[in-house]
């Protein structure tokens, strides 16, 4: 068989969609985000909108000292998983903060967010005698390859609809529930009513498992998310995270009992056979989280610059969901309308925003994703908005009337 033929059909029928990915060749230098180095077509310096380093952590000074001084301290590697090479210092430390910042007897770090979601569910479905997941409708590919993967019955519940759980939940007798959702939804920026989806789970003596990637590191007093800031964290058996995102560094990690992220520890092979972080890796991660525990300074730019281009989105009538996050999604509803528009953007504007097709959102609600931070400027939201002004009238695209 002529696999390479296979191969190229189904990537040019991929292409023939418009849902063909195409990866720019960026190079970061400290200091200048949101500005980067284009090696790939366009100007050679643009300016990142779709960047999950929220706050610009990967930047801090301290964050990058962190990381630094113990790469020279320790080496670059943690020289094999935990089991085999040894927990590093760094690691034990990282996890107590991470413990506290979630209010926790205990964490576990694993190696992406997208590890821990898919290593956490899958242990405790596979482990658990009967369990059952009930899992939220809109739940990220990570949570739904962890069902997947432990076999355990799953029940999917409209989103962020508790009555709907309720009913789900009701239904599942006096099985072992776990009920699986997210914080804010990276796609939609809609944010979860933990408050009910905790009283619903409760009445039904379920486990609470939230996923708070989104929002660790940028909600919260101290940046421990939604529930924090909305005081539930006791409420929550299992808080899931990932360092990669507000916090500017690498690695995932869960929180919760110490017997629970023991449970984990022991059981789940995503932990015991992966390589575990590198120790500066650790350190900058926990550099970043002791700093936004203590500083808002990150946050209330942040907030400001995204009031400030949704705002100026309204003022020329581009549509955009509205939602109580910090993620401003600009409707196309179209894959090669939407594709086109990044790429003009990035070749006439010097503006990279990575268009997001099927399957990451449904089909005709393509869009482009927008993510504010502190260090956009406001002539770089006015620049911005100038562009998808321009280009709304060049391609002729519907506007939202106020």
């Amino acid at each position: 068989m002529d696999f390479d033929a296979l191969f190229q059909s189904q990537l040019d029928a991929l292409k023939d969609e418009g849902n063909y990915r195409v990866f720019a060749d960026l190079e970061r230098r400290c200091g200048a985000f949101p500005k980067v180095r284009n090696h790939g077509p366009g100007p050679d310096k643009v300016t990142v909108w779709c960047s999950n380093d929220y706050l610009g952590m990967g930047q801090h000074p301290d964050v990058v000292g962190a990381m630094v001084d113990v790469a020279q301290s320790s080496g670059t590697g943690a020289g094999g998983t935990r089991n085999i090479g040894g927990t590093a210092h760094h690691h034990v430390a990282l996890e107590a903060e991470l413990a506290d910042l979630h209010g926790k007897q205990d964490a576990l770090l694993f190696s992406s967010g997208y590890v821990s979601n898919w290593a956490a569910l899958g242990t405790l479905g596979s482990r658990i005698p009967n369990a059952v997941i009930l899992s939220d409708a809109l739940n990220h590919a990570s949570m739904i390859e962890g069902i997947r993967h432990s076999r355990a019955d799953k029940v999917i519940w409209k989103h962020n609809d508790p009555e709907d759980l309720d009913r789900k939940l009701a239904a599942c007798g006096d099985r072992p529930k776990i009920v699986a959702f997210e914080s804010v939804y990276s796609m939609d920026g809609d944010i979860a009513p933990i408050a009910e989806i905790c009283d619903v789970a409760e009445k039904h003596g379920a486990m609470t498992y939230i996923d708070e990637v989104h929002a660790v590191g940028m909600y919260g007093p101290r940046g421990g998310g939604v529930a924090e800031r909305e005081g539930l964290m006791d409420r929550i058996d299992l808080i899931e995270g990932t360092l990669g995102k507000a916090f500017g560094t690498f690695g995932g990690y869960i929180t919760g009992s110490t017997a629970l992220c023991d449970f984990i520890r022991s059981f789940s092979s995503g932990f015991i056979f992966t390589t575990a972080l590198p120790p500066s890796v650790a350190a900058a991660a926990k550099a970043s989280i002791a700093h936004l525990k203590q500083s808002r300074v990150e946050r209330d730019a942040q907030k400001r610059q995204v009031a400030r281009l949704r705002a100026k989105l309204d003022a020329h009538g581009i549509p955009h969901l509205s939602n109580p996050s910090h993620i401003i999604p600009v409707m196309i509803g179209d894959p090669v309308k939407c594709r086109m528009i990044s790429d003009i953007l990035m070749e006439d504007w010097g503006i990279y925003v990575q268009p997001i097709n099927y399957p990451t959102v449904p089909k005709g609600t393509e869009r482009l994703r927008f993510t504010p931070g502190p260090l956009h400027s406001d002539a770089d939201i006015d620049h911005l908005v100038a562009a998808l002004n321009d280009l709304w009238s060049q391609c002729a695209l519907s506007r939202q009337v106020a």
